[in-house]
């Protein structure tokens, strides 16, 4: 991913809420398919780790990127956005 179109969706996110949050019991099994299953109906999320985490947002994107084969955005603070294309008809065309 281009730094261009990582900018490009760092701007759609920038008006997404935060659809899952991720509290203390961290990154569960639970979790990882409420992610996956958010992927079927998006392809851009923002994922909000509350303060009784204690992982790092940063670490916790990059595992998540992997477990569902997305791409890290961006991490803000507690904020995580990831980003997985449809394989049929993308919404979101990246610029080139």
């Amino acid at each position: 991913m281009t730094s261009k179109q990582r900018a490009y969706l760092k701007s759609l996110a920038a008006t997404l809420e935060p659809i899952i949050q991720i509290g203390k019991s961290s990154l569960t099994p639970e979790l990882t398919i409420s992610v996956s299953e958010a992927f079927h109906t998006r392809e851009l999320i923002k994922l909000n780790v509350l303060k009784n985490c204690l992982d790092e947002p940063k670490e916790l994107a990059q595992i998540l990127g992997e477990r569902t084969h997305s791409q890290v955005v961006q991490v803000i603070g507690k904020k995580i956005v990831l980003y997985k294309p449809f394989k049929e008809n993308p919404k979101i065309l990246l610029p080139k």
